[in-house]
């Protein structure tokens, strides 16, 4: 209680002293949480942009005629439907958002379709990820733009296809590639169809990007399927994967290269003032003493206003940088307002770790002004 009334008294007395202290530690959090805030929300927008590019891997039979594949856009072969299961009890944490097709091509009132029959998305995670792909339910139909445009279908609208009847679910954007011409259905459906009960042709994946850029991931893609699956080969859509990994890595590496810098800036200006703070306390100290306080009650005043300061500006300091990070992070990083939001795990870390910061910047200097000879100190004063 002595201590801690001594550590009030000398902040009222230094006030100025004081208030730089904790400007320093501020604006240190501040730009720390600022940085960490707005760099975690422009993780998730990179993850969520580059998911919506697409799929990028493609799992098919191992002996798929790859001149077909390439020509008919899809393999001729089949598979197991329960080959989707392998990834999930392998946790193959290389491939995410699994995803069952069976592809044909079919005639349908005088024109081409690509017939195409998908399952529900599976995830290795157990934390529910959003869908990359609409749903579709059992007895209904999503039409291409160009079939939707040719057959003038519309939602709703009950039709025949391939001897049953189903229902026009919608009629999907143009998007001037092959998906123009695709009739999507349940997989169960198509597999009805046509006659392949249990059978796909294809699981489309979305890569885990590895975190070392020097890794070959398609060779570390193959390793894992050979492992998983040694019955499918992986085809890996490079123009997707590359722009995923470019800026998956730029926004990584552009973290990483100003973190040290901003930590060292503001290390070396707290580290000063406590510098200068002690400096300023050598008389004071020297008083002290010789009033018969001893090191230890000295120095637990000074340590004891370096964590009051670190206390202090890691409060501020979160609220600050938070504040600046939803203020101005959105337009500076280029992510959606509504991602950036406040870490209070942050506000955690910053109440440990200021405090322990700033004792420690105060340390050093503080015991050596405590160890020093008090007449040596007056006589020189």
């Amino acid at each position: 209680m002595r201590v801690f009334m001594l550590i009030l008294k000398e902040v009222l007395h230094r006030k100025v002293n004081f208030l730089l202290s904790a400007l320093g530690v501020v604006a240190a959090v501040a730009i720390l949480v600022a940085f960490f805030t707005t760099g975690e929300a422009s993780k998730v927008e990179t993850t969520r942009l580059m998911r919506d590019i697409g799929y990028n891997l493609r799992i098919i039979p191992k002996n798929t005629d790859m001149e077909t594949f390439w020509t008919a856009g899809y393999s001729e072969e089949t598979m197991p439907e329960e080959y989707v299961r392998r990834f999930l009890e392998k946790k193959a944490l290389s491939y995410a958002h699994l995803l069952a097709t069976l592809q044909r091509r079919i005639d349908w009132n005088g024109g081409p379709v690509l017939l195409t029959g998908i399952a529900s998305e599976v995830d290795m995670e157990s934390r529910k990820k959003s869908p990359m792909i609409f749903e579709v339910k059992e007895g209904e139909l999503h039409v291409g733009f160009e079939t939707a445009k040719r057959l003038g279908l519309g939602a709703g609208e009950e039709v025949g296809f391939m001897g049953k009847k189903f229902r026009v679910a919608g009629a999907l954007a143009e998007t001037g590639s092959l998906d123009d011409l695709r009739v999507y259905a349940r997989l169960s459906d198509v597999q009805e169809l046509l006659g392949l009960s249990g059978q796909i042709n294809e699981i489309k994946a979305l890569e885990c990007l590895c975190k070392d850029p020097n890794i070959n991931n398609l060779a570390m893609l193959r390793e894992d399927l050979a492992k998983i699956l040694p019955e499918a080969k992986v085809v890996r859509l490079e123009p997707i994967a590359e722009a995923r990994e470019k800026q998956r890595f730029l926004v990584e590496n552009t973290f990483a290269m100003l973190l040290p810098v901003i930590m060292v800036l503001c290390a070396l200006w707290v580290g000063a003032l406590a510098v200068l703070n002690t400096r300023e306390r050598q008389t004071e100290i020297g008083i002290l003493r010789a009033l018969g306080y001893g090191s230890r009650t000295i120095s637990s005043l000074f340590l004891g206003k370096a964590i009051l300061v670190g206390i202090l500006g890691a409060a501020l300091g979160f609220v600050g940088g938070t504040a600046v990070a939803m203020q101005y992070g959105p337009e500076i990083f280029k992510v959606t307002p509504g991602i950036v939001r406040a870490d209070y795990r942050l506000l955690i870390l910053a109440l440990l770790a200021a405090p322990l910061f700033t004792a420690l910047s105060a340390f050093i200097p503080t015991m050596a002004a405590v160890t020093r000879d008090p007449a040596a100190t007056l006589r020189v004063e």
